[in-house]
């Protein structure tokens, strides 16, 4: 069952608060509260602008979202009267030596630095210079190590924080970062030095008297390490882990947890995952002897660890037991109360969040979670979605991260709980597949899980704010030759969705990221091949979307050589209905387009309109689009027929005849935005099968589909043209009797929603 908190997670549908998306719109476009200097263009603040710490640590947030921060950005803060700041986190930030001291010279209380590759040695002067408020400092994957010019380590302390209580040391791919260039020492209250390598600097423990918290994750443990360790007798939380279990084997391990546990007696929180310390889970007999008196444990202690007999009576808060040797999360008497591990989806979801800033173990524990919601059924939807997320968000470069939360995120959004995510969540989970997409895009496994996820929300709505984005990635997709195949074929699924139903801006924008020049580039391909598959369907029906109502992308079709590939289809594929549908439809749009017409105004175009209008493919579809080409051509008189062949008057009669032979009440593959272009054809007089076609395909669709269509054409002012139409002497009887029909239909539709009795119009000779 899913907790309290699950469901107010998943189905939290509340408004962003108005700082928040104050917030945003700051940190998406900085010229509201920034110039640019003319001369080094680095931003400078107006002079009007003055905010809290607060205000600027949740702009500096929200920017790194999206942008990696540069010294241009950082000159912003060199002005401490007018920007504060007391909690800086630089993650992945394009910064220099220069730029971090227009941060630093606001002395933070808590400074967190990640993978910010550009910054020396000469920072760590810096922050010593600005560190009397120093109380967090967390350097995680530095790129750098400081050194003397001769090559050798420095052993000179160089960041002096009197300060300072917590200290994260992540020296992930180097050789040492020695903890001695940090003093005073005897301040420290948490110590985080994963990765690290304590040759050079292990006697430093000694000064750790007051430390509550260490952590030595993937540190090559050594006898000397352990017997610093035990003489800690603050320490609350101790971190043993690793994550290759080859490295984490202890001699005499049962005795080695024992003589931790027994001389630490305030330790609450113990992590020995892919470690052997959880012994082999053989049962072992202790006697009295073996416990301490004042333990006052039984003889036959109920415990499958050994080294943790002590606990027995006094339970730890946590242990870590995720990848221990002898699979030590599933035994039975653990004296702990809550436990990583994999054994069942508590388990798990707790080593996610232990874990979340540890790729390597970090990627363990999201296959797990993979598995875990692909076979079984989940209770903590939530919980699961939170980790993955986070995972995702804080691990952008790291693949096997994506791959595994992007999987997990597949069927956790196709579940039973899927139309009750709330909005925020359902964003934040686009969100994460499109950085994922964007920073893994060479990865066909990557990109076929962000776009078969992407595929379980509503399209294009539930992605209309990320839209752009989208269409980038989706479009880069399949244009991709190296991904060609399901990628190529689900992106371009995806794309013709996101075409639909959308207004002209976002089909301009779908043409200005080379929507149109990337669909015939794919057509082309197919043709050289002689290959007729779905995706060649789908590109034309793309194209079709795209230059619905949208005359600068009907242009783009037109001088990418789109004619030329509509010929060479229809000669390759002439058999294929839905093809066919789907070019016409989009020869349709193009025929819309006054300016445009003129280059449809040729022989052979018009000789191949002519004889698709006694067309059967797919119903009426061909030949209709047919007719609307050829009426859209006729609207601009005679004098705009250039051509000889085919004949002008020939071409109106076979309209004609065609649309006396069509099914009125025939169900459309077919969806209108607006009737503009339909009604604008009712003012063709001068050729009446122009207004023919307008008007059947008017009261067809108010027909079949009254409630989709018939207050449309009431408010584009359709009713008025059809009425003034019967009144004109121009059209001929099938046509009026025709616009009786949509009149009708529009009254009755009507009075359905009104209650009141329709005005029926009859046709009068």
């Amino acid at each position: 069952m899913t907790s309290e908190r699950d469901v107010l997670m998943l189905y939290d549908s509340s408004p962003d608060s108005l700082l928040d998306i104050c917030v945003q719109y700051i940190a998406n476009d900085l010229n509201i509260i920034s110039t640019q200097h003319p001369q080094n263009f680095c931003l400078k603040l107006k002079n009007d602008v003055l905010l809290p710490a607060e205000l600027w640590e949740k702009i500096l947030q929200e920017y790194q979202k999206k942008s990696r921060i540069n010294d241009d950005f950082a000159n912003m803060f060199h002005d401490r009267r007018r920007a504060r700041l007391d909690n800086l986190v630089l993650r992945n930030a394009r910064i220099s030596d220069e730029g971090f001291h227009c941060f630093m010279i606001h002395k933070p209380i808590n400074l967190e630095l990640i993978h910010c590759e550009y910054l020396t040695q000469r920072s760590l002067e810096i922050i010593s210079a600005n560190s009397e408020r120093l109380v967090t400092l967390r350097f995680r994957r530095p790129n750098y190590v400081p050194m003397h010019e001769n090559g050798e380590y420095c052993q000179t302390p160089l960041i002096d924080a009197p300060k300072l209580r917590h200290l994260t040391m992540h020296c992930r791919g180097l050789i040492v970062f020695p903890i001695l260039l940090i003093r005073p020492m005897n301040n420290l209250t948490h110590l985080d030095l994963s990765d690290f390598i304590p040759s050079v600097s292990v006697s430093a423990f000694q000064e750790l008297v007051n430390l509550r918290s260490l952590i030595l994750y993937n540190v090559l443990w050594s006898k000397e390490v352990i017997d610093r360790i035990v003489k800690l007798k603050l320490l609350r939380r101790l971190d043993l882990s690793h994550s290759n279990e080859r490295h984490g084997t202890y001699y005499n391990p049962n005795e080695v947890l024992n003589n931790i546990v027994e001389s630490l007696p305030n330790l609450v929180s113990l992590d020995i995952s892919g470690t052997n310390l959880a012994g082999s889970g053989s049962q072992a007999v202790y006697s009295v002897k073996q416990v301490p008196s004042n333990n006052a444990v039984p003889a036959h202690v109920p415990c499958d660890i050994p080294g943790l007999v002590l606990r027995v009576k006094k339970p730890l808060d946590f242990l870590g037991l995720y990848g221990t040797h002898y699979g030590a999360c599933r035994r039975h008497d653990i004296p702990a109360k809550v436990i990583s591990g994999d054994a069942n989806e508590e388990q798990i979801l707790t080593a996610a969040v232990a874990y979340m800033e540890r790729p390597a173990m970090l990627t363990r524990v999201l296959n797990d979670l993979y598995y875990l919601f692909r076979y079984e059924n989940n209770a903590n939807i939530g919980r699961a979605l939170s980790v993955v997320l986070d995972a995702m968000d804080q691990h952008i470069t790291e693949k096997h991260i994506q791959i595994s939360g992007s999987a997990t995120l597949f069927y956790i959004v196709k579940g039973k709980e899927k139309e009750r995510i709330g909005i925020k969540l359902k964003r934040r989970i686009i969100t994460a597949l499109l950085d994922g997409m964007e920073a893994h895009f060479g990865d066909d496994t990557m990109m076929r899980n962000g776009c078969l996820t992407l595929c379980q929300f509503k399209i294009p709505v539930d992605v209309l704010f990320e839209y752009e984005r989208v269409v980038q990635i989706l479009l880069n997709g399949v244009a991709d030759v190296n991904q060609e195949g399901f990628v190529q074929r689900i992106a371009i699924y995806l794309l013709n969705s996101l075409a639909c139903q959308v207004d002209g801006s976002q089909k301009l924008l779908l043409g200005n990221n080379g929507a149109i020049l990337t669909m015939l580039n794919l057509i082309s391909g197919r043709l050289r091949r002689n290959i007729c598959d779905d995706v060649l369907e789908v590109a034309w029906s793309t194209m079709w979307n795209v230059t619905d109502e949208t005359p600068q992308n009907c242009q783009r079709f037109l001088e990418n050589h789109g004619m030329e590939h509509f010929l060479a289809c229809l000669e390759s594929f002439p058999d294929k209905e839905e093809l066919l549908r789907n070019m016409m439809g989009l020869l349709g749009n193009v025929a819309e387009v006054a300016d445009l017409r003129p280059q449809l105004m040729n022989t052979l175009f018009l000789n191949v309109f002519y004889e698709l209008l006694n067309s059967p493919s797919d119903g009426i579809e061909v030949s209709y689009n047919a007719a609307g080409v050829l009426a859209h051509m006729a609207s601009d008189g005679v004098e705009a027929w250039t051509v000889e062949e085919p004949d002008r008057t020939a071409v109106l009669d076979r309209v004609a005849a065609a649309i006396q032979r069509w099914d009125l009440h025939a169900e459309r593959n077919i969806n209108y935005r607006s009737f503009e272009p339909i009604l604008n054809l009712l003012h063709a007089h001068h050729t009446p099968q122009c207004q023919h076609w307008a008007v059947w395909a008017l009261a067809n669709l108010t027909t079949v589909y009254p409630d989709k269509y018939c207050g449309l054409v009431e408010t584009e002012g359709g009713l008025t043209l059809l009425k003034n139409l019967l009144k004109h002497s121009s059209p001929y009887e099938d046509i009026k009797k025709l616009a009786c029909t949509v009149i009708n239909n529009c009254a009755e539709f009507s009075s359905r929603c009104t209650g009141l009795p329709p005005e029926v119009v009859y046709f009068d000779n």
